[in-house]
């Protein structure tokens, strides 16, 4: 069997599954804690903002785990990686349970964010080392499982949170964690052969020379690209309830609104995981940083009901594939030895984005009374991300050509 053959093999699809499984339940600590806020803020008699903070603290700990964990993937494998992150969160869930303060549930949060991280970056960038030809709907596939889980687990455990409390919810998910993550990581055992990471990297090596660019200041540029990206996304994505609410649709619309947006992105990472397949990372991560930005512009004249749905349905197909078009840009340009690192800071840097905007697009309406200024910042520095994009592929391109290569 070839290299190449065997780098898109039954195995390789097989671990995909695996992966996909276990990212679904290793990233509902994501959710969980937005779920549970309400009742959280009603048990402790807090303000909205102090329940806020558990949800704040799990998105740092989430950014720092992509990169911390995803280096610690380079050294010790998948495997051993995701059961300590399954052991670290079920003990977080069991911690959350036991909290009796929101300043204690916060801090647990941190961990769970941590430990959750390993099913995101580190995970699709193993399972990215073993496809070449179909890098691309592999990563995507993998990506769409911290979406399902969103859309799923949330509404699952909905009857558990009413029935017998919050705690109990979190007592479930530690349960659940340590069922199913560790069984489903020691199937990831198998490290990728040593002539298929040879391949990939040397053709990586070939790619990345053409751009004139160290594998350091490439994936800076990635990393800012990503932060522009994200401050873009998080405008609509993290506020769009509160919009809905200022226009006078209410949180429930605002709700249906975000859910569309989700559901839509899902179908925009299969899309775009087959679109990489077939024009690279680079051009699929400009399309689709293109689309996200017309889609920015349109929410800035849609104020009814109906134009806001659409909108946000068109939202969220533009901007779903964005984030693991970074993942397969990564793979395309840089070593696989060193993919868990690497994937992880780029995918750090977008987390980052994503709570840099939320927290900007909030200031902004602070300081003007209205979210205009907030979708046209947003606007900015998706502007920022498009240039840095284009400066890659247009670095690329002519020496690609010559050499008989596709970015």
């Amino acid at each position: 069997m070839s290299v190449p053959i065997a780098l898109d093999s039954r195995a390789s699809w097989t671990r995909l599954a695996i992966a996909l499984l276990a990212g679904v339940v290793g990233n509902v600590g994501m959710w969980a804690v937005i779920l549970v806020m309400p009742a959280v803020e009603a048990e402790f008699g807090t303000d909205r903002a102090a329940a806020a903070l558990p949800y704040t603290l799990t998105m740092v700990g989430f950014a720092l785990g992509n990169y911390q964990i995803g280096r610690a993937v380079d050294r010790f494998g998948m495997a051993a990686a995701l059961v300590a992150s399954a052991l670290l969160i079920a003990a977080g869930y069991a911690l959350a349970a036991a909290s009796g303060s929101m300043a204690a549930l916060s801090a647990v949060h941190f961990l769970v964010g941590f430990g959750s991280a390993a099913s995101f970056g580190p995970l699709i960038a193993d399972v990215s080392q073993w496809f070449l030809r179909r890098r691309g709907i592999a990563v995507a596939l993998v990506a769409s499982s911290n979406y399902l889980s969103g859309a799923i687990w949330p509404v699952a455990l909905s009857g558990l949170l009413e029935t017998q409390g919050w705690r109990a919810v979190y007592l479930v998910l530690a349960v659940l964690t340590l069922a199913v993550v560790i069984p489903l990581a020691l199937l990831l055992r198998r490290r990728l052969p040593e002539d298929m990471a040879e391949h990939t990297t040397r053709i990586a090596a070939e790619r990345a020379a053409t751009t004139g660019l160290s594998p350091r200041a490439l994936q800076w540029l990635l990393a800012i690209a990503g932060v522009g990206c994200c401050v873009a996304m998080s405008m609509p994505q993290v506020h769009i309830v509160a919009y809905c609410v200022d226009l006078g649709f209410g949180a429930a619309i605002g709700a249906e609104m975000l859910s569309l947006m989700l559901l839509g992105g899902v179908a925009s990472r299969l899309v775009s995981g087959l679109m990489a397949d077939v024009l690279g990372g680079v051009r699929t991560l400009l399309v689709g940083s293109a689309l996200q930005a017309i889609a920015l512009v349109l929410y800035l004249p849609s104020a009814g009901l109906t134009p806001l749905y659409v909108v946000s349905l068109v939202f969220g197909l533009a901007q779903g594939g964005i984030v693991p078009s970074y993942a397969v840009i990564v793979r395309e340009y840089l070593p696989a030895k060193e993919a868990g690192a690497r994937v992880g800071f780029v995918m750090m840097a977008t987390i980052v984005g994503m709570a840099l905007g939320g927290w900007m697009s909030g200031w902004i309406y602070d300081l003007t009374g209205s979210y205009r200024m907030a979708f046209v910042n947003g606007i900015g520095w998706n502007l920022v991300n498009l240039a840095i994009v284009l400066t890659v592929l247009m670095r690329t391109r002519p020496r690609l050509t010559a050499m008989g290569l596709r970015d």
